[in-house]
């Protein structure tokens, strides 16, 4: 059995590994150093789905984004830490294909791992 920081590690680097061939945001670091506010987020991101199975990717997309502006973040046209804006703070319709990707598959780590 896994808990919901084991499978947000996971998620993570599926998600790691997805986005250094979509390329839509620079690639995060790898989990261990990960900032504490990313694996926070993750965890979050794999908590909402457990709570949710029947959730969408477009759902789990809108948790996401309002997590991150609850946390003082906005959009901006590239990802910054400092400044607190990413370029995924947008309508998942409005997405790149690969960071829709990136939900989906988040969300089926999630259902293969969950307890």
């Amino acid at each position: 059995m896994f808990t919901a920081e084991q499978i947000a590690e996971v998620c993570h680097e599926a998600n790691r590994a997805l986005t250094k061939h979509v390329g839509d945001v620079p690639v995060q670091p790898p989990w261990p150093d990960a900032p504490e506010e990313m694996r926070t987020s993750s965890i979050r991101g794999v908590q909402f789905a457990l709570d949710n199975p029947n959730a969408t990717p477009e759902e789990q997309h809108r948790e996401w984004a309002l997590d991150k502006l609850n946390d003082g973040w906005s959009y901006g046209p590239s990802k910054d830490a400092v400044a607190k804006t990413h370029p995924a703070l947008i309508p998942y319709n409005r997405l790149p294909e690969g960071t829709r990707k990136k939900d989906a598959l988040f969300r089926a780590v999630v259902a293969a791992l969950k307890p």
